[in-house]
């Protein structure tokens, strides 16, 4: 299992940023465009809840679709959710995300914690580009969540 973990302060108050991070129809906002994300579900709550699924298509390598479907599993309103996948391009995905107010900042920190498809071939595929590639997607994520709050 491979883990990815990444923080930010959000130069915004810590409710605007839940309600933003926690609306699904946001997510294709925070989604660099090359990746073709396309929600499918409709439609879709307008905040995260236990045991909702959301499902939709990205397309990580050489344009091609895979359908993913997350279900959220656990929601703390304000503090926390987390994500996994149900179906989709890895054997396991477990996403934490945290909001947290302190020190008069607020910080959002994603846990990502996943397990490539292929075995040992996902190990290397994991060093060659799906960290690199989860590295970039998160960069922009930052980027757009400063622009958008």
């Amino acid at each position: 299992m491979f883990q990815l973990i990444k923080e930010q302060i959000v130069d915004a108050d810590a409710q605007a940023v839940w309600s933003f991070v926690s609306n699904p129809n946001n997510l294709s906002k925070i989604t660099p465009s090359h990746m073709g994300f396309h929600i499918k579900t409709k439609p879709l709550p307008k905040a995260v809840y236990a045991g909702c699924m959301i499902e939709y298509t990205v397309k990580p390598l050489l344009g091609i679709p895979l359908n993913w479907i997350t279900e959220i599993t656990v929601v703390e309103e304000g503090v926390y959710f987390v994500d996994e996948q149900r179906k989709g391009p890895y054997k396991m995905w477990h996403h934490e995300h945290f909001i947290e107010q302190r020190d008069g900042k607020v910080y959002m920190k994603d846990i990502i914690s996943y397990i490539p498809p292929f075995g040992i071939l996902g190990k290397f595929l994991n060093w060659l580009f799906i960290r690199k590639q989860l590295d970039q997607i998160f960069k922009y994520r930052e980027e757009a969540i400063k622009q958008y709050l």
